[in-house]
């Protein structure tokens, strides 16, 4: 048993799921991705759920530490993203260290991610995603409400 299972008591979330908090809130994304995302908490604190609309794409992400029936969580905050407007399901691992978010798409030391740095004030997230070969886009999200 670990810190997820205590014999008697119920599950609680994974402690580094609270990094995740200085994502909560409604951001407006501006550059060269606009739109709104918002992030909330799952009753229970054990999912973060991102609602995405950007450009017209709209959809839904689902990030925690993935726990297959028996297994202990994964070491790494995972997500899958399920995408309305196109009908995708796309998997990211995240990490926040320091004042920097990166999102890996799919497992850690994917060579597409993005790496995103925090304001001071934790207010505003400048970044970018990379893909191999040079590809990529920046924004720049400011949050709107918490």
């Amino acid at each position: 048993m670990d810190d997820a299972t205590q014999p008697g008591q119920g599950a609680v979330p994974q402690a580094d799921l609270k990094t995740l908090d200085r994502l909560v809130g409604t951001w407006s994304v501006s550059g060269e991705a606009e739109g709104t995302v918002r992030y909330e908490w799952a009753e229970g604190g054990f999912f973060l759920f991102q609602h995405v609309d950007l450009g017209g794409n709209r959809g839904l992400e689902i990030i925690g530490h993935e726990q297959k029936y028996g297994e202990q969580p994964s070491v790494d905050i995972r997500s899958r993203y399920y995408g309305f407007s196109e009908g995708e399901t796309l998997e990211y691992t995240y990490e926040i260290a320091g004042d920097t978010l990166t999102i890996w798409s799919g497992g850690r030391g994917s060579p597409a991610y993005y790496e995103g740095t925090f304001s001071a004030d934790g207010d505003t997230l400048t970044g970018a995603w990379h893909y191999p070969g040079g590809g990529g886009y920046s924004t720049v999200s400011r949050r709107i409400s918490d």
